[in-house]
């Protein structure tokens, strides 16, 4: 079933699309369907002139698809008869040929413009063969390996292992916090794959690529949807419109759509930026704080209206959903995820009443409140503070899955063991970063005077949850929060095995196939790893509380919105590079290290880009890519492979890691946006590197399996 919908726009009483579109189905075919019915295929604007010239259209058209398992009986409709005259079936192909035909009959659409898109999509969402499919699929797959992470347990007490039991518990609630954050019907979409996969080879392949990409979503494809409504949740409505013998109602398929939604669940799918921003321009400000801030949701409240509407009637429905002049309200995470949070926050509670370490009971505790209160600034001080051989990192923190404006937090879990000898080998990083920062290339303006050292904490990862899909993280630098990092700075955590595994799953394939001969060998672990410790550090530097040209305080994460995750990470890693050299010019590291840090830093390049240019890592590593060859500090020679410029390299880093820290310092959105315009671009060169190891089938990430916590939970 397909409904085109006249979009109002422009007026603030008018209805959003998805709200009329049910509302007019109810009133002119007396159906009542739910929200997850409606899958949008897509906007477009029809131009023309009908009825001998006496009617002139000019409009914009939502086109939304309802897939149904079978056609719902004609009796079950109640029409309308001032709108609508008559009901019938027709095929696809019979629809598009009376339209081409203009039949009169039918209202005109011209298929050979963007209305046609309805047929090109139903034709190849059920026209591909099972086996193009399963192909497709398998190769998607391929680009994972599948690496089990193991860990030694020995080191921990009787009570940290009953707690580590219970902390994972508490990760896998988090897992379902995460998937609906995502999107607010990817939980029933896991279960149905799941509940499938043993159904044929093609379900089984479904369910293994959306259980990595943990959406229908595929992270290395820009977020190219890997599904359709087509393979979704099965649902009954039983009661749509009046009875019909024999008829158990309406079976369909739970709709989502074909683009990820950029404000993922965290706002009304049909809110845009300019709504936001209008909304949010009448609020006081401590409610703008609150609106931008990371943990809490947007909703809207004419959604609430039509949604109790419908179920009641549709003549009491009329007055009560129409938009209000502002529609948005904020929903804390505590209370839009009550029930999950709860349970979480009793296995915290519990597992700190197991641990024998006093820093990790605080943690845990801390957080279990933080869970059922929404302030999370005296757990993050508690997790910076830990000292525990079981290190936990659990709770809302990452932006990433926010590109709409990157304010909301995505909730993640990672457990492990404290690997202390390399964690004592660290202590030079923290103990350095006001050194850093007062040696920054940056105007001294916008330095800061009192950095705070960030501990570092070193751990074989046990077990991980939440917002964890697609590739993995080999570190993180947390927390995120600008009070927190103003304050007490940051601490970070490195995941050595997972920076092991990708070094000889990954890094170390790249490099035969990318990097020159002459200077392939240059590409070593201590290198990947000592830099990868670097880009953590320098998350902790660098402007972040701002101060605007008008005087007004601020922070970069503010002012740059959605450009802020990708050049943040593009600056860490630039900057972090930055700081080898420097840290090798005062003989604080060996100067042997000066080349291979270079050269592996490349070979690093072609394994972040290809996560995709949707991807905040992606991205950032597109444009440092760029920058660097088109400086010469990158060479492409002719057999495909790269190398390193040692001469050009050091003052090609300098010069991006000063205009990168300068944007952020000003706060200065249009330049950023310039500056990634040009050069967050996949060109010439990277295609032809990333093609080249897609032939010789290099796996672009791993995916982590933890066989210590499957024992743990038997």
């Amino acid at each position: 079933m397909v409904f085109k919908l006249h979009a109002c726009t422009g007026h603030p009483k008018k209805e959003l699309p998805a709200c009329s579109i049910r509302r007019e189905l109810e009133e002119e075919l007396g159906i009542v369907l739910p929200k997850d019915t409606f899958e949008l295929l897509f906007i477009f604007l029809q131009e023309c002139v009908i009825n001998d010239g006496n009617f002139i259209n000019n409009e914009f058209n939502d086109v939304y698809l309802v897939t149904t398992l079978d056609p719902i009986p004609l009796e079950a409709f109640t029409l309308q008869e001032s709108e609508v005259s008559a009901v019938k079936y027709l095929s696809y192909d019979e629809y598009r040929s009376f339209l081409a035909k203009e039949d009169p009959e039918y209202v005109p659409y011209d298929v050979n413009g963007q209305y046609g898109q309805l047929f090109d999509i139903v034709a190849q969402r059920y026209n591909q063969k099972t086996m193009d499919r399963s192909l497709a699929l398998q190769k998607k797959i391929r680009r994972y390996a599948s690496v089990p992470l193991n860990a030694e347990l020995s080191g921990l007490s009787n009570g940290d292992r009953e707690a580590l039991l219970l902390v994972i518990k508490a990760a896998k609630v988090i897992d379902e916090i995460f998937y609906l954050q995502v999107w607010y019907n990817n939980p029933a979409l896991r279960d149905w794959l799941k509940e499938h996969a043993a159904s044929s080879e093609l379900d089984k392949l479904k369910w293994i690529y959306y259980s990595i990409n943990k959406s229908p979503w595929s992270c290395l494809d820009e977020n190219e949807a890997f599904l359709t409504t087509a393979d979704s949740t099965v649902r009954l409505l039983s009661k749509p419109a009046k009875q019909v013998n024999g008829w158990k109602g309406i079976e369909y398929k739970a709709a989502f759509p074909m683009q990820k939604p950029p404000g993922a669940n965290f706002y009304p799918p049909d809110m845009d930026k300019k709504e936001f921003d209008l909304w949010k321009s009448s609020l006081s400000k401590d409610e703008k704080e609150e609106a931008t801030g990371f943990f809490n949701v947007i909703k809207r409240k004419s959604q609430f209206s039509l949604d109790k509407a419908l179920s009641i009637s549709s003549d009491e429905s009329n007055s009560n959903a129409v938009k209000p002049v502002h529609d948005l309200f904020i929903v804390p995470y505590s209370q839009e995820y009550r029930a999950l949070l709860t349970e979480a926050a009793e296995l915290l509670h519990k597992a700190g009443n197991f641990t024998s370490s006093p820093s990790l009971r605080k943690l845990l505790q801390s957080k279990a409140e933080a869970f059922l209160s929404n302030d999370y600034y005296d757990s993050d001080i508690a997790w910076m503070e830990l000292d525990s051989k079981l290190d936990v990192t659990i709770g809302p923190y990452e932006t990433y899955e926010d590109t709409l404006f990157g304010y909301k937090a995505t909730f993640e879990a990672f457990i492990g063991i404290r690997d202390d000898e390399a964690t004592a080998q660290l202590k030079l990083f923290g103990d350095n970063l006001q050194v850093l920062e007062q040696n920054l290339p940056l105007d001294t303006i916008y330095k800061s005077q009192d950095v705070i050292a960030a501990p570092i904490r070193v751990i074989q990862l046990v077990y991980n949850a939440g917002d964890v899909k697609g590739p993995q993280t080999v570190a993180f630098n947390l927390p995120n929060d600008e009070r927190i990092v103003k304050d007490r700075g940051t601490s970070m955590v490195m995941l050595k095995n997972v920076s092991e595994a990708k070094f000889e799953h990954i890094l170390q394939p790249i490099a035969a196939g990318c990097i020159s001969g002459k200077q392939r060998g240059l590409v070593d672990f201590d290198s990947f790893f000592t830099h990868t410790i670097c880009h953590e550090c320098c998350h902790g530097i660098g402007p972040h509380t701002i101060t605007l040209p008008n005087g007004q305080k601020s922070t970069v994460r503010l002012e740059l919105q959605e450009l802020h995750s990708a050049l943040e990470e593009a600056k860490a890693d630039i900057v972090g590079l930055w700081a080898l050299k420097f840290f090798i010019d005062q003989d604080l590291l060996p100067k042997d290290l000066v080349k291979s840090m270079y050269v592996s830093f490349l070979a690093g390049c072609f394994r972040s880009v290809r996560f995709g240019l949707e991807e905040a890592h992606g991205k950032g590593q597109a444009l440092q890519f760029n920058w660097l060859f088109e400086k010469g500090a990158f060479v492409l020679h002719h057999d495909e492979t790269f190398s390193v410029d040692f001469t050009k390299v050091e003052d090609a880093v300098e010069s991006l890691s000063r205009e990168i820290l300068t944007i952020q310092a000003k706060g200065d959105k249009p330049t950023a946006r310039s500056l990634m315009d040009r050069y967050c671009k996949m060109t010439d060169p990277l295609k032809a590197a990333l093609q080249r190891l897609e032939n010789n089938q290099v796996p672009v990430d791993i995916v982590p399996m933890f066989p210590i916590a499957d024992l743990i939970r038997e």
